[in-house]
């Protein structure tokens, strides 16, 4: 075998090994990935490690397979679903404080693997800005109540960051719950118990509410029910025996029941086979189909297990003005540091276009201003032919460029903020160049799959279900609409909350349809994202690769339909895998640039130019 020239291949060979042991799963497959880390499947994603092995990618690797596989070896997914809350935030505090058990279990046994921990938990913190913030409403309550419930079930100092949040939300958290939270150490061991104090201490916190109905309760009455079950059987029983009464009785009637039974049968032979078909068409219609109807024009085996709680909504729906203009303001104010760099790309984008729309020149003309790269060949000989060139108006196609962002939680921070900067710099640069320009997002409405996955749950469990939690697609500007009556929207990226997880194929395959619907002559999408889609939800239960899969196949129907010119930006993740036209950029910093780039490129008359510039990469 061909040894590796790759530095990192043996740790990452002892990391996998390690992995597989602690997990106490042989079979599991370990990847490394600049996509989000997480399990899906057999298969666990960690995050990658560059041939460098610095430190901190080290200490984040190690972290990362130690709180997975301590997850996988201590989690119970059926018992974890029994008691999961109903509520957004009740669930979230819910799945906070059971990562924390099952990290500080394993701990137990592997003190070094608690240590990994620490340092993948630290660098988290730092990376969002945790060791900064001043009040505890700056930090999610969840974030809190999972490194408290850690913390009181190892009795290990946090890494400063988390130690600053869990400080700053601890009297609280201890005048509502403390009683609660000071029996984890006594529970921590049994998972079952564990649940029923964490909806305990959520009750405590004031989220009683989002806890839905008590798993523990008996949903009905089974005496009652096997009384109703019964006395039903007594009817049924001594009706029959009434009937045998009645034919012994008068076997006279029973003669002419039987024949009136022929003649029905008789009757219904001689129905039309048209007839039969309309009776048989409408038998199937009445009962459920076994599965979904087919909803992706790309890939009619994507399923989806109910499309019932989806929503397309408008920003202004999910804010009131109040709250947008405020998050705006938010936003003017990180915008200010990048206004410099990014005006001026905007500029030069513009001036890309203006050129296009403008003028152009025809050379080697016979009269017309003189072509001053012929001017001396003019000068010795003054008779010279073709000197001259001609302007010409070029004919600039009306063109609509929609922007499809990346909502996921992901995103959150620096990224998302960069984006929205990007999106709004842009709609109005190219407003102003009279390409119309549509802005949307994506996500979901709940973290782990919401009210698709309840009604599956409700449902039995069946197998593989599809698609499992609830799209929102979010319409931030619409085409048509001027750019200052819904300049606030893009502050709606900026709430907290709202991003989720990503299913970028039914996304994508969405933004598609409206663009296809346009009437203008020229069409463009641009994708913005920072991974793979990911829906823990859905990847539980389906195969690893079922929406990537999906993704792909949307990509490939709207290159073979070319109604619309397709191209991706990805952040910190290589979609050139996905896409023919991308680019990858390493930092959200350079998303204006790479915005800017991408869409003057696609103004560019000379194909091979054009090229160059968008640095193509076909996919494979």
């Amino acid at each position: 075998m061909k040894k590796s020239d790759n530095p990192a291949d043996p740790f990452k060979k002892a990391l996998t090994e390690a992995t597989r042991a602690m997990a106490a799963d042989q079979e599991l497959n370990v990847t490394f990935s600049a996509d989000p880390s997480g399990v899906a499947g057999d298969t666990m994603r960690l995050p990658q490690v560059s041939r460098r092995m610095t430190r901190d990618e080290v200490l984040l690797a190690r972290g990362t397979a130690d709180a997975l596989a301590m997850r996988l070896r201590h989690h119970d997914a059926g018992t974890h679903a029994k008691y999961a809350p109903a509520g957004p935030m009740a669930r979230d505090l819910y799945e906070a404080m059971e990562t924390a058990r099952c990290e500080a279990l394993g701990a137990r046994d592997m003190p070094g693997a608690l240590s990994n921990i620490d340092a993948k938990l630290g660098q988290e913190a730092e990376r969002k800005g945790y060791g900064q913030i001043k009040a505890p409403a700056d930090a999610p309550l969840a974030v809190a109540a999972g490194y408290l419930v850690r913390q009181a079930a190892t009795g290990r100092a946090l890494p400063a960051p988390a130690q600053h949040v869990a400080d700053l939300w601890r009297p609280f958290v201890e005048e509502q719950a403390g009683a609660d939270l000071d029996g984890v150490g006594r529970v921590i061991a049994d998972q079952a118990a564990f649940a029923r104090l964490a909806r305990k201490v959520i009750a405590d916190l004031g989220y009683g509410d989002q806890l839905g109905e008590d798993p523990d309760e008996p949903q009905e009455d089974e005496a009652d029910e096997n009384a109703e079950q019964d006395e039903e059987s007594g009817d049924n029983q001594s009706r029959d025996q009434n009937q045998d009464e009645e034919a012994e009785a008068s076997p006279e009637r029973s003669q002419e029941q039987t024949q009136d039974e022929r003649q029905a049968q008789v009757s219904m032979d001689d129905q039309s086979d048209e007839e039969l078909v309309d009776e048989a068409e409408m038998s199937e219609a009445e009962t459920p189909p076994d599965l979904p109807p087919q909803v992706s024009e790309a890939s009619p085996e994507y399923r989806v297990y109910t499309q019932e709680h989806d929503e397309e909504i408008r920003a202004e729906d999910l804010a009131d003005p109040a709250e947008l203009e405020r998050l705006r303001a938010y936003l003017d104010k990180q915008l200010e540091p990048l206004r410099g760099a990014v005006s001026r790309l905007a500029n030069k984008l513009q001036r890309r276009l203006q050129a296009q729309q403008n003028r152009s020149w025809e050379f080697d003309k016979e009269e017309g201003v003189l072509d001053a790269g012929r001017l001396a060949r003019v000068v010795a000989n003054p008779t010279t032919p073709l000197s001259f060139k001609v302007e010409k108006d070029t004919e600039f196609r009306d063109t609509v460029v929609t922007l499809l962002l990346d909502n996921s939680g992901s995103m959150r921070g620096r990224p998302i903020s960069i984006a929205a900067i990007c999106a709004d710099v842009l709609a109005r640069t190219l407003e102003r160049s009279q390409v119309k320009v549509e802005i949307l997002g994506f996500t979901t409405r709940a973290w782990k799959g919401g009210q698709s996955r309840e009604k599956w749950l409700a449902a039995g469990r069946p197998a593989q279900p599809g698609r499992l939690n609830d799209l929102r697609h979010i319409i931030y500007k619409g085409a048509d609409a001027p750019w200052r009556r819904v300049r606030p929207n893009l502050g709606l990226m900026m709430k907290e909350g709202l991003l989720k997880e990503n299913i970028d194929g039914e996304a994508l395959e969405w933004a598609h349809r409206r663009l296809a619907r346009r009437p203008e002559a020229r069409r463009i999408l641009m994708v913005i994202s920072d991974g793979a889609p990911v829906d823990d939800s859905t990847l539980s239960v389906n195969p690893a690769n079922f929406l990537e899969k999906h993704l792909r196949d949307v990509i490939a129907m709207i290159e073979r339909k070319k109604q619309v010119e397709l191209l991706a930006i990805g952040i910190g993740h290589d979609v050139t895998r996905y896409y023919q036209r991308a680019v990858t950029i390493t930092d959200a910093e350079q998303l204006a640039g790479a915005m800017t780039e991408q869409l003057a490129a696609l103004f560019e008359a000379d194909p091979r130019k054009r090229a160059r510039a968008m640095n193509l990469r076909r996919a494979g």
